[in-house]
């Protein structure tokens, strides 16, 4: 039978990460391709004591059906945690818990745009954002990025030249696959430029707990006066990837609209996931915990940044990140950059994840790769830097 699929998904492809992932099933394959978080930060011996606690006090809570704005107390903690962070307003701002990150932001696509409506974003973004956003025929508009965020002459000139601008989508903290921070000034401009030409602003933090340099700068959406900034938040880059919670705040009718969008799409987020992270937020000393591991993700980074200053060639360029779980890095104008990851994977055993999978053109020219500094052990971190960059200098010279 020939399948004819929707348009809305025919021209979607799969990832070019989850293709590079199925080479890390080979033998002896260190991959620096995923962005999963450390295994060893996992908070095993808590939540296997809040879920113990949870099936023996209350079973039915955790598998019942319960509302899609989300688990009650989770919201209330979520709501307590965002207001201190000034990313909840509770006159203007409503909350609901949702199915990871992910989740909030093809539901806040979903709810505001009309096909051919334009999105803009990083260039380049998160792929699986932007595989989200091309599911509903959005006219996707990527913008070029800079060492502090994204350009926003480039920014205010594709605004005019749209017909139907409508929202943009920034990971302001060590984004997704530079691990850049937008400048406080560019957070400015960039909700100058929302409020001067009409559009909304998508702030995805899924990192900004995990700075272990620098300083923290303030939130796009606590700068928000006019009610134009939904913000969305994971509990994956913190706790587990496998609980698949996460949430967003936003004006309540943003809400309202998500909520009803999240009962088609799933009902409601896994209660049983929702009550462990509520827990967790109610018993841990937050900071303490956090501290905790920013002290891990700050010395995988320095071991791989250490590897790459002994072994790579002196003509890639590299970003040493200020948190987060990535590395930049940049070969010579003259390089071809697919040709060099699928070499590193097929004759180094050494996984990288190719520039041009996080462009909204992946055809168009790049010779950035991102590596992945959080899943690996410290042993492949160290082994993998020095057989790479063993390549690079085999290719590019010293």
């Amino acid at each position: 039978m020939q399948y004819k699929f929707a348009e809305n998904v025919d021209a979607l492809q799969p990832s070019a990460i989850r293709e590079i992932l199925k080479f890390t099933s080979m033998p002896g394959v260190i991959s620096f391709a995923a962005g999963n978080p450390a295994p060893e930060a996992f908070p095993v011996d808590t939540i296997r004591k809040i879920s113990a606690e949870l099936f023996e006090k209350d079973p039915i809570l955790a598998l019942q059906y319960n509302i899609t704005e989300g688990y009650p107390k989770l919201r209330d903690l979520l709501k307590q945690r965002m207001a201190a962070q000034q990313c909840f307003d509770a006159d203007t701002d409503d909350l609901i818990t949702t199915s990871g990150a992910q989740q909030a932001n093809e539901l806040s696509c979903k709810v505001l745009l009309n096909r051919g409506d334009t999105l803009f974003c990083e260039a380049p973004s998160f792929i699986g954002s932007l595989n989200a956003f091309r599911s509903y025929g959005v006219d996707l508009v990527g913008i070029p990025m800079e060492q502090d965020g994204m350009d926003l002459t480039a920014m205010e000139e594709a605004v005019k030249a749209s017909k139907s601008p409508k929202l943009v989508y920034v990971i302001p903290n060590f984004q997704n696959p530079t691990g850049r921070v937008m400048s406080l000034e560019k957070r400015k401009g960039l909700y100058e430029l929302a409020c001067k030409y009409d559009f909304i602003i998508l702030e995805d933090n899924p990192y900004g707990d995990l700075r272990f340099a620098g300083s923290d700068v303030p939130s796009i959406k606590s700068m928000d006066t006019e009610h134009r900034v939904i913000y969305t938040g994971t509990f994956s880059k913190i706790l587990a990837p496998g609980l698949r919670v996460g949430y967003v705040s936003a004006p309540k009718e943003i809400i309202a609209k998500i909520t009803v969008c999240k009962q088609v799409a799933d009902v409601h987020t896994n209660i049983w996931a929702q009550a462990v992270c509520a827990e967790f937020l109610e018993r841990t000393d937050m900071d303490t915990y956090l501290d905790g591991l920013r002290a891990v993700y700050r010395r995988k980074c320095d071991l791989m940044a250490d590897g790459i200053r002994r072994h790579f060639s002196s003509k890639v360029q590299w970003e040493m990140p200020q948190g987060g779980l990535f590395l930049w890095c940049t070969l010579p104008d003259d390089c071809d950059m697919p040709a060099f990851c699928t070499k590193a994977v097929q004759e180094y055993s050494i996984a990288v994840v190719p520039g041009n999978a996080f462009l909204v053109d992946e055809t168009a020219p790049t010779t950035s790769f991102r590596l992945n500094f959080s899943t690996p052990s410290d042993e492949q971190i160290v082994k993998g830097i020095e057989i790479l960059g063993g390549m690079t200098k085999e290719i590019l010279g010293a």
